[in-house]
């Protein structure tokens, strides 16, 4: 019998835990209304990951990491005639265009972005297929369940802070001070953020810009903010947003006592113990 239910009552925290403790093997789809990632697991340690606008290559997981461009990826999946990990991760070595390092690093951080996004969801399907196999000509990368684990929700106490101070990062951009940058240390992400600050840009575009997820822009953000490096503005031409009326199952959820929310629990941990 397979795992499945919604995030609402089951959290991302709590599947990995089962799936580390059992050692399970497979794959864990988790689709919300927006977007769908998919995890896959050998004997308890998450081995590859993507999302249902990224089929998770290697040269998209290069992209999204900044270690490669897009221009130079083109070229060599033109050169390789090839879509397997392995050949184009060979022609990229012989090309000097990336090291042995960078290309394991690139996924580890890849993977790791897709599964620390997912701690944030409070929302969404989630379905545990025994049966499935890592995709065909990807690149798998080992990685301690636990270690992930503590991250995560290291990183969910932080941001719950950081969203208090930055709370939609749509609707609000940045304005440089007049506080002298002389003398400031500023990490090179730092000034990748500065360079694309603009009226017009809000926080979101300009993490998108920098192939950087909410996290870390909101700690880089922050941390200038503390510094009087920079102030928080409205973007120019941004209009307010219409209050979204709240679903039935919205209501139903929040309905929902601590007790049923328990025995929803209960039911999927006998659950993932009989599969």
């Amino acid at each position: 019998m397979a795992l499945k239910g919604n995030l609402r009552d089951f959290s991302t925290t709590q599947l990995l835990n089962l799936v580390n403790l059992a050692r399970k093997t497979g794959k864990l789809s988790v689709n919300s209304p927006t977007i769908g990632a998919s995890l896959y697991f050998k004997e308890g340690r998450l081995v590859h990951a993507s999302t249902n606008t990224e089929d998770g290559n290697l040269t998209v997981m290069l992209i999204k990491t900044g270690k490669l461009t897009k221009e130079q990826a083109v070229a060599i999946s033109k050169k390789s005639g090839s879509t397997s990990d392995n050949v184009i991760g060979k022609y990229l070595m012989d090309a000097k265009l990336v090291s042995r390092e960078d290309i394991v690093q690139g996924v580890k951080d890849y993977m790791l972005e897709i599964v620390y996004d997912l701690f944030t969801w409070h929302d969404g399907d989630f379905f545990f297929d025994q049966d499935s196999e890592s995709p065909s000509g990807r690149i798998t990368m080992p990685l301690n369940l636990d270690n992930v684990i503590l991250e995560g929700s290291r990183r969910i106490q932080e941001l719950d802070k950081l969203q208090d101070e930055l709370p939609d990062l749509s609707t609000i951009a940045l304005k440089i001070t007049d506080k002298p940058l002389r003398g400031v240390k500023l990490t090179q992400d730092d000034w990748r953020v500065i360079s694309h600050i603009h009226p017009r840009n809000s926080i979101k575009q300009i993490a998108q810009n920098n192939n950087m997820d909410e996290f870390q822009i909101r700690k880089i953000v922050y941390g200038m903010m503390q510094a009087g490096l920079v102030e928080i503005i409205r973007p120019e031409g941004l209009e307010p947003k219409k209050k979204k009326p709240v679903t039935r199952a919205a209501r139903k959820a929040a309905s929902q006592s601590p007790a049923e929310k328990r025995s929803v629990v209960t039911k999927l941990i006998d659950r993932i113990k009989r599969i």
